[in-house]
């Protein structure tokens, strides 16, 4: 129906973006974490949001649906608040937002990847899901060490 089709095609693009979102901040972690963990969990969402994008890229090739360079406004805002920041509030700052971010992603996956459509888009959800559930993980135990 064109409304599954239209709900996919909002769901794919905004976990793109949410891909590149994760890419550039994980970047940022990467560059400028004073914890070593939070530096390797920086890593850890480069390689893990790379190799969602792949996916998801050939989902929405396949679904028609324009693959979109940007990265969420709430992703954009982030980054520029932790341009501004160094040391332990960078970390503490990134790690929250990890937190708040990865939380509200598992429930968007899980929302979509227990859609009875079963289409592409709810299957590419279901497989994503364990990554974000356990990006969550990692961020609520860093937290703990940056608090």
């Amino acid at each position: 129906s064109a409304n599954a089709a239209e709900s996919d095609s909002a769901f794919l693009t905004k976990a793109i973006k949410g891909d590149n979102s994760e890419i550039a901040l994980g970047q940022l972690a990467q560059e400028k974490a004073n914890n070593a963990s939070v530096k390797s969990f920086g890593q850890v969402l480069v390689n893990d949001h790379t190799n969602a994008k792949q996916q998801a890229v050939a989902v929405a090739k396949d679904l028609k649906v324009p693959v979109p360079g940007a990265m969420l406004p709430e992703a954009k805002d982030e980054q520029a608040k932790l341009q501004n920041l160094s040391g332990s509030a960078f970390d503490k700052e990134f790690v929250d937002y990890m937190v708040k971010d990865h939380k509200k992603d598992v429930s968007d996956f899980r929302n979509e990847a227990s859609n009875a459509s079963q289409s592409e888009v709810a299957q590419l959800a279901k497989k994503t899901l364990p990554t974000l559930e356990r990006h969550l993980s990692i961020a609520e135990q860093l937290k703990t060490q940056v608090e």
